[in-house]
C-alpha cells in the first residue's frame, strides 16, 4: 500500500444506543475521549491522521516512534488520548491540537504527552478488513504495548459490568462490536455501537433563539446558582417538547443571562428541562448536550 491510498481511507463509524447490554456474540472496549486516528506505517515512514484526514505528525511528534514497532507496512485504528491523573482528558488535548509553534509543542510533548490507543490492526502487508474482528485482534496481540502504543482491552459477552465500572470511574462509556464483523473503511454500521456514559440533569429554559427550522428552536438553558441564573448552554428544543407551545409563546423579559447572543428571546425560568450531556467545560458549560426521547 502507497501513502496516496492511505491518505483516501477515513475509519469505520459506529451507530449509537443508550443502554448497554450483554451479547454473547459482541465484544466490549472503554471508549476513550480522544481523536480517532489512522497510523501506516512502512518501512522508516509514519503517517498519523485524524478521521478528517488532518495530518497529525508535526501535532504529535511523540507518536512518530510508534515506526520502531514494526518492520512491515501496517495500518492501525485507534484513539489519541492525554491522560490527566489517570484519565483522559479531551479538553488537554484540544490544547495541544490548537499549537502551531514548534518550540511550545515539544515542551508539551513533554510535559503533557499523548499515547495513541489501538484497537485495530487493518492491514499487514496485505488487507485484513475482511477478517472477522476477533482475527485482527489475535494479529494485534502480537504487538508489544509501551508508553505510546497501547493496546486496548476488551472484555466478551459482559457489556453492563463494563458500563458500571465506567460509570464508577467517570469515564466516557463503551463500545460493542460484534465479533465476526469485518472493517468497512468510512461506513457507519450497527455491528460497531457506542453506548456513552451521559449525565442527566434539569436545567431552566431562560429563553430561546429563533431557527430556520419549522418548529424547532434553540432553547437557553441555566442553572441558579447563588440567586443567581447562569448560562450552561443551548440546546434543540421542538414541538415533540410538551413545554413548547408555553415556551415559545412566553411573555419576553429583560436579559438576565450572561454570554448570551444578542438575537435571543428570554423568558421567566419557569419551565425545566431534563438533559443528557457528556461533561461540563472548564467554564461550566455542557458538552454534547441533547434531549432523551424519553425525556420530552
Amino acid at each position: 500500500m502507497e501513502k496516496n491510498d492511505f491518505l483516501k481511507l477515513k475509519p469505520m463509524l459506529l451507530d449509537e444506543i443508550f443502554k448497554p447490554f450483554n451479547d454473547k456474540d459482541y465484544l466490549f472496549e472503554i471508549k476513550f475521549d480522544g481523536i480517532r486516528s489512522l497510523i501506516f506505517i512502512d518501512k522508516e515512514k509514519i503517517f498519523i491522521k485524524s478521521r478528517r484526514n488532518i495530518i497529525l505528525n508535526d501535532t504529535f511528534p511523540e507518536l512518530l516512534d510508534i515506526k520502531n514497532i514494526s518492520n512491515e507496512t501496517c495500518i492501525f485504528d485507534g484513539e489519541i488520548v492525554l491522560l490527566e491523573n489517570g484519565k483522559p482528558s479531551f479538553f488537554k488535548l484540544q490544547e495541544r491540537t490548537r499549537l502551531k509553534n514548534k518550540y511550545r509543542i515539544n515542551e508539551m510533548k513533554e510535559n503533557n504527552p499523548v499515547a495513541f490507543i489501538c484497537f485495530d490492526i487493518l492491514y499487514k502487508n496485505k488487507d485484513l478488513t475482511k477478517l472477522p474482528l476477533l482475527d485482527r485482534k489475535k494479529i494485534l496481540d502480537k504487538y508489544n504495548d509501551n508508553n505510546i502504543f497501547i493496546k486496548s482491552k476488551y472484555f466478551e459477552e459482559k457489556g453492563n459490568d463494563l458500563f458500571k465500572f465506567v460509570k464508577k470511574e467517570n469515564l466516557e462509556g463503551i463500545i460493542a462490536k460484534k465479533k465476526m464483523s469485518k472493517y468497512y473503511y468510512n461506513i457507519r454500521t450497527k455491528e460497531w455501537i457506542k453506548i456513552k456514559n451521559f449525565k442527566e440533569e434539569e436545567f431552566y429554559i431562560s429563553g430561546f433563539i429563533i431557527t430556520k427550522s419549522d418548529n424547532v428552536v434553540s432553547a437557553l438553558l441555566s442553572e441558579k446558582i447563588n440567586n443567581k441564573y447562569v448560562f450552561v448552554g443551548k440546546i434543540l428544543f421542538s414541538h415533540k417538547n410538551k413545554d413548547y407551545e408555553k415556551v415559545i409563546n412566553s411573555d419576553s423579559v429583560k436579559n438576565y443571562l450572561e454570554n448570551c447572543e444578542d438575537n435571543a428571546i428570554f423568558i421567566k425560568p419557569i419551565y425545566k428541562l431534563k438533559v443528557n450531556y457528556m461533561e461540563r467545560t472548564k467554564n461550566n458549560m455542557l458538552r454534547q448536550p441533547f434531549v432523551n426521547k424519553d425525556n420530552k
